[in-house]
């Protein structure tokens, strides 16, 4: 009997030594974009060493089994003077000691735990265990139980009475806190302060700015406030330093005191005007070491600097477009396989080239990122990139980093994913560079993902409107150009080109993976709208990435011999810039208000006027520096100019 005492008592001991930590508060579930969430531990001694424990997330629904979705590493970081850690987003506050990304944490009915085991221990979609556990907390948002994740737990010894807590329903204000007696109770949240209101009492100290958006040049303050008054004077530093911001790029003082008895201090910062082009700026102002019992509120508070030093390309943007300014680079012989083929013949040999494994390049979906910032380019302003749809520029800053996508840009499918069925991984969510890339060939449909030819920068709302509709069913915002059209088209017949599984048809086959339409509109919009020198940077820009061209933009004619009015006679790649005199002519002002300037380098052309939808409109004959009117309403038109067998095609527009 004693026996059995002694080892009752021992593993009883055994569990008290390994619970030193727990979980003391989960906010799963916040009220508007649910960006506020966060998990709180709590150990029993305070400034506790972390090392040796991970923080585990656990799926609760039908896909997600009970496996593991995130994990957290605690290496490195230790509990505060009440033996707390609160784990959160940046946009918590008081402002949390180990930061993650805004909403990550699922609703539930789902499980957090901490386990003494390492991050690599539980990859994503680990089932959930009690090896090595520590302490779990089985949650929801008003949901059913999770009868299977209940049973995984039940069988510690230590959780066999384990019920799940109810957080409240959706968007609420609760937080689940653990009492003192090891019950749960959902109330008012309580970061980074005990639940029960002893230990010490923190005194947030908070940054503040009127704005966030400068100019070079401008001057603003930075103001700091505490909670309540300091009892002596607080001394205190911050930085604005974030990549290539730092000291050189501003003036002002940045170690600060609070005087005894106040509770807030300014400064002023003035921005240096250079003219360096280093493109926008992001200074973050991020306190340096804070003393208790002083707090950051908030923290890595996010600026924008304007850099006015901007650079703009020789060519045009798609609503203001120029031709021949950029030169293709595509190697001399690219193309040269194609010649004396028809047809399918055609076709294939076509995706030899594109699709040749031992030299075209995958690379991730958030590198793709990178090479829309430097492909999509916006001509006026370096510092921006072209939306496709709304033809405007963006900043390349406002990239989409959360659920919310108003006012920022993303990465558009010309060939909707659903369409297609290609898909991301997790690898996709490593922006690797240049040199690191997947061997690629044409079975390889999964790289249609983030296939650069294919993909194009996109305004997120408008993306979202756009939806997996097809081109004809969704034909651009009221009121714009359409000057994209071409463009989008060009990109979605590459694909059906370089991946096998993928195909252009006619009409709009709803739910036939694989299958895209309308083909009698996308040949519209490649007819009426060639391809010009943003264009053709693009596919130059990619082609050092991926290592293969869109061949629509060098050779557009190529569609017509595949899909259009050619198909079943034999190619034959046309003559070179060195072997023809191409530059017929130059049209200016561009755009202009009707009349037209022309200066030639033969002595007449002829001009054919299109508008937009191929219905022809005028003709003229154009003798050099003379000019034509044109009453048309504002818009873009197709201008085709035509001399001793010669056709060049234009695209201007009327204001």
């Amino acid at each position: 009997m004693k026996q059995i005492l002694l080892c009752i008592a021992l593993l009883v001991f055994s569990w008290q030594s390994v619970a030193q930590i727990v979980i003391n508060e989960l906010d799963c579930d916040t009220p508007g974009i649910d960006d506020k969430e966060f998990v709180e531990l709590k150990s029993d001694t305070p400034n506790m060493a972390l090392d040796g424990y991970v923080v585990v997330f656990f799926n609760g629904s039908t896909s997600g089994a009970n496996s593991s979705y995130f994990t957290i590493d605690l290496d490195g970081y230790s509990t505060d003077i009440n033996g707390l850690l609160l784990i959160g987003s940046e946009t918590v506050t008081p402002f949390p000691q180990l930061l993650i990304s805004a909403n990550v944490i699922q609703n539930g009915a789902d499980a957090v735990a901490i386990y003494q085991a390492n991050d690599f221990d539980f990859p994503e979609g680990t089932v959930a265990t009690i090896t090595n556990l520590v302490d779990v907390l089985i949650y929801d948002t008003s949901d059913s139980d999770d009868v299977d994740m209940i049973d995984i737990f039940n069988d510690d010894p230590r959780f066999v009475d384990i019920q799940q807590i109810n957080e409240g329903s959706g968007n609420n204000t609760n937080s689940i806190q653990r009492n003192n007696d090891g019950s749960y109770t959902s109330t008012t949240p309580t970061p980074r302060a005990l639940n029960d209101g002893s230990g010490v009492v923190f005194n947030p100290l908070e940054i503040s700015v009127a704005q966030t958006q400068f100019n070079e040049g401008d001057s603003f303050d930075i103001t700091f406030t505490t909670q309540e008054n300091v009892t002596s004077d607080f001394d205190f530093g911050f930085t604005l330093d974030n990549e290539g911001f730092d000291a050189s790029d501003f003036t002002g003082n940045t170690m600060l005191t609070i005087s005894n008895g106040t509770n807030s201090i300014s400064t002023t910062i003035t921005l240096i005007n250079d003219t360096d082009d280093e493109g926008d700026e992001e200074p973050v102002i991020k306190f340096l070491a804070l003393e208790s019992p002083i707090i950051p509120f908030n923290n890595f508070v996010k600026l924008r600097v304007i850099d006015d030093d901007f650079t703009v390309a020789n060519f045009g943007a798609p609503n203001d477009p120029t031709f021949g300014l950029v030169a293709s680079t595509q190697p001399s012989d690219y193309y040269d396989s194609l010649d004396g083929l028809s047809d399918t013949d055609l076709r294939q040999a076509l995706q030899d080239i594109i699709a040749n494994p031992a030299i075209v390049r995958a690379q991730t979906y958030n590198d793709c990122i990178d090479i829309l910032k430097e492909a999509d380019q916006n001509p006026e302003n370096s510092n921006q990139v072209w939306l496709v749809y709304l033809e405007e520029g963006r900043a390349k800053l406002d990239f989409q980093t959360t659920s919310n996508n108003v006012g920022t840009w993303n990465r558009e499918h010309t060939f909707p994913r659903s369409r297609a069925g290609y898909y991301s991984i997790e690898e996709d969510e490593i922006a690797d560079g240049i040199d690191v890339f997947w061997e690629t060939k044409a079975d390889s449909l999964r790289h249609g993902n983030s296939d650069a030819h294919a993909l194009r920068a996109v305004d997120g709302p408008e993306n979202s409107s756009r939806g997996n509709q097809f081109y004809g069913e969704y034909n651009g915002p009221v009121g714009t150009l359409g000057s994209f059209k071409g463009d989008v088209a060009r990109g979605v017949f590459y694909l059906a080109v370089r991946y096998n599984g993928l195909e252009i048809v006619d009409g709009f086959p709803d739910g036939m993976v694989g299958q895209f339409g309308d083909l009698a509109t996308l040949l519209d919009w490649h007819r009426n709208d060639p391809p010009d020198d943003f264009e053709m940077n693009r596919n130059n820009i990619i082609y050092n990435w991926q290592f293969n061209r869109n061949p629509f933009i060098d050779q557009p004619d190529l569609i017509e011999y595949i899909w259009g009015n050619m198909v079943g006679e034999t190619w034959s790649q046309p003559l070179s810039v060195n072997e023809v005199e191409v530059n017929l002519v130059k049209i200016y002002p561009n755009p202009s208000n009707g009349r037209i300037n022309f200066k030639l380098n033969v002595d007449r052309v002829n001009v054919e006027l299109y508008d937009v939808d191929g219905r022809f409109l005028e003709s003229h004959t154009v003798l050099n520096n003379s000019s034509i009117n044109l009453d048309f309403s504002s818009g873009i038109y197709i201008m085709k100019i035509t001399s001793n067998g010669i056709t060049q095609v234009r695209k201007i527009i009327i204001e």
